[in-house]
């Protein structure tokens, strides 16, 4: 009883480990099928001699592995006529049989877990239990049937590349729960009514749907999809920053609008007499850091200088560009030269102003404003 309760411990914690193991593919309800022919011997445990009551015994075994733990099968097995344990002569060339279902615990995967494919040797726990039946002529007595439970284990080595074959030494005893043969006993384990067997055995696995012969790990880490998710944050990052840059210019014109709105509010109320359709003498184009490229936002200053210009055939337009004190100074006085010609060269080319009506100057570093963004800029001077 203890060795039941023993290899129900065993077979149990084989399905919690297995639960617990990496994923694996190879578990569809064909997969992972095996049949194995065996042979060998079994003589009884006590009552009469070990080796002189040996017999031949022969079989087959048709198994399911459910997880790389613990696996499930049905077996034949036969006895040879070469003996008599039980003292009543029978003339069968096959006298004995054993029809059972089992289970089974790989004990490398239990407690080493599985690796991917069946290492070379594993050991495996057998529990089992079935019908066995024993055959009398007639003259002699009538057949006699009990219930028969089996422990062991499967010594196996598995071969080849894809380990589609297993040959295996299989120690096991097999016990008579019937008492003996009595009737009014209760079943009970007895040395007295068991059998000690040994066969060797040579399994062939089925190849399964994922096109191996055992189970496979399931790699859980989709690098393809990393890749694409890592894409996906970097081009988030690229557009904040950009955002972030046309930000700051929105900022920086808001608080020119602001300032150009506080000085037009200070200055003291002018009647004028005559009116003249005129544009404002001053316009200013703010750049971003480090560019000489006209955004967007800055293109209508262009745009009303062009307007002015069209309309008095006679104005010119002085275009003086600035740098902020940021970076190095040779830089800046260049920069602040491209920002002129800048503003220069978009009157010219998309506006189609004269250039002899035109003049582009590069100032440097520019002082005008306290905030210092606000002197990255070409100002813009209208003469009639």
């Amino acid at each position: 009883m203890k060795k039941m309760i023993f290899t129900a411990a065993l077979a149990m914690g084989g399905l919690i480990a297995a639960s617990a193991q990496t994923s694996v593919e190879g578990s569809k309800l064909t997969d992972n099928i095996s049949i194995g022919v065996k042979g060998g011997v079994a003589t009884p445990l006590q009552n009469g001699p070990f080796f002189g009551n040996m017999r031949g015994i022969f079989g087959l075994e048709l198994r399911k592995q459910i997880t790389p733990v613990f696996g499930l099968g049905v077996e034949g097995e036969a006895g040879v006529n070469t003996s008599s344990w039980t003292g009543l002569k029978s003339r069968n060339a096959i006298d004995g049989s054993y029809v059972g279902a089992f289970g089974t615990v790989n004990l490398n995967n239990l407690f080493a877990g599985y690796a991917g494919s069946p290492r070379l040797f594993e050991v495996e726990a057998l529990l089992g239990a079935g019908w066995g039946h024993t055959y009398y002529p007639k003259s002699v007595a009538d057949d006699y049937n009990f219930f028969a439970t089996k422990a062991g284990l499967n010594l196996n080595f598995n071969l080849g590349e894809s380990k589609a074959w297993t040959l295996s030494v299989k120690p096991a005893v097999v016990w008579n729960m019937n008492g003996g043969g009595n009737a009014q006993a209760a079943s009970y384990y007895d040395a007295n009514h068991a059998a000690f067997e040994i066969t060797g055995g040579v399994t062939y696995h089925f190849k399964n749907s994922n096109g191996t012969h055992s189970f496979t790990i399931v790699d859980p880490y989709n690098q393809a999809e990393v890749d694409g998710l890592n894409a996906q944050i970097n081009n988030l990052r690229a557009e904040v920053a950009a955002l972030a840059v046309a930000n700051e210019a929105s900022e920086a014109n808001a608080a020119v609008l602001a300032a150009q709105l506080a000085a037009c509010q200070e200055r003291p109320v002018q009647v004028v007499k005559e009116t003249s359709n005129t544009l404002s003498s001053v316009r200013y184009v703010f750049f971003r850091i480090g560019s000489a490229v006209i955004t967007a936002d800055q293109q209508p200053n262009v745009e009303m200088i062009a307007a002015y210009l069209k309309n008095h055939p006679k104005a010119k337009v002085v275009i003086k560009g600035y740098a902020s004190a940021d970076g190095n100074l040779e830089f800046n006085e260049r920069l602040a030269k491209k920002r002129a010609e800048s503003v220069k060269d978009s009157l010219i080319k998309k506006y189609k102003i004269s250039s002899d009506r035109i003049s582009a100057e590069g100032e440097g570093i520019g002082h005008m404003f306290k905030e210092e963004s606000w002197n990255r800029v070409s100002i813009c001077t209208i003469e009639d």
